[in-house]
């Protein structure tokens, strides 16, 4: 396979004769409809120098609880198609169609399937070939970011710990991330349950090494009514504001034309493994019970015009890492 071939692809495995360190993970996020249930289900490969450390997993969060499991399993068990995105785990299968899960260890038993359908890939095009733009064009960036799915619909039903779950018509999330370590410090968001049907929202803020330099580089996403509004460093667009206190994230950014603000309102959660370039170490705590507001204005002068305003529930939050580097790096 190509080096353009996963430049374009960016929902496939890259790590087809990649030099360790490597990691890649893929992120569903499954939400029933009575939006009783949310689960994060994130199956991934981890590389090292040191070959004893080589292993692939599948982690798995409940959004309610906070309870987060790490099965384990040899590298050996992984596999991963060169020319489509599909990757067997153990005796589990991950797909941008479907999931299949087989898990039974002493942490946690997971049987059964969920099906996707009506996707809303993040689009692919020369100039910008996925989230990460003109970004994902260069080799050997530290952590690398891809959308599969912004909203989808769910079909299935999972048994967890024997209790029987049904997706039905509920609402999922794809993305991933692969490369040599998570950020130094980051800030993510994420939520497709807003009170209009298939918007939905992603962004992120992070501490980007490349070439001996550091900056503070961006990405969002909000999909709404057909349409993608993008907010990146890539596209020229400026944070304006951003804050982070024991309660909320406040940020602000603005590109030629247009305003986005957003307040995240923290929540209790869980904590996943996240990789650095030693092992699979990091606890990075993540909630699914967060709220994320935004207004979304055109900016014209001095006026301003409201294109979008409301609130995303069950929303994904992470703030990790050294943030306060994060926040020095914007003034």
């Amino acid at each position: 396979m190509s080096y353009l071939n996963t430049v374009f692809h960016p929902e496939r495995y890259h790590g087809h004769k990649k030099k360790p360190p490597f990691f890649e993970g893929w992120y569903y996020k499954l939400v029933d409809a009575a939006e009783q249930a949310r689960y994060a289900i994130i199956p991934g490969i981890f590389l090292s120098d040191n070959p004893q450390k080589h292993h692939a997993f599948i982690q798995v969060l409940d959004g309610l609880t906070g309870q987060a499991t790490y099965h384990r399993y040899p590298a050996t068990e992984f596999w991963a198609a060169e020319d489509t995105f599909e990757v067997r785990i153990g005796n589990s299968y991950f797909s941008a169609e479907q999931i299949f899960l087989h898990i039974e260890d002493d942490q946690r038993t997971v049987h059964g399937e969920v099906h996707f359908s009506q996707l809303h890939p993040w689009p692919v095009r020369w100039t910008s070939p996925g989230i990460m733009g003109a970004f994902g064009y260069l080799p050997n960036m530290e952590c690398n970011h891809g959308v599969v799915s912004l909203d989808h619909t769910l079909s299935g039903c999972l048994a967890i710990d024997g209790r029987e779950i049904s997706f039905n018509n509920g609402r999922g999330y794809i993305e991933k991330d692969w490369g040599k370590s998570f950020p130094a410090g980051y800030v993510w968001m994420q939520s497709n349950h807003f009170h209009t049907a298939g918007t939905s929202f992603v962004g992120s803020i992070a501490i980007i090494p490349y070439l001996g330099i550091t900056f503070p580089g961006f990405i969002i996403g909000l999909w709404h009514k057909q349409h993608l509004y993008r907010f990146a460093t890539y596209t020229k667009a400026k944070t304006e504001h951003l804050a982070i206190s024991d309660t909320q994230v406040d940020w602000i950014v603005r590109n030629r034309t247009q305003r986005l603000q957003m307040t995240a309102q923290r929540a209790q959660g869980g904590l996943l493994y996240g990789p650095t370039r030693e092992n699979m170490s990091d606890r990075v705590g993540e909630t699914m019970l967060a709220t994320i507001e935004l207004t979304l204005t055109a900016v014209q002068k001095e006026h301003e015009r409201l294109l979008f305003q409301g609130k995303g529930y069950n929303a994904g939050l992470e703030i990790h890492g050294d943030t306060e580097r994060l926040l020095a790096m914007q003034k």
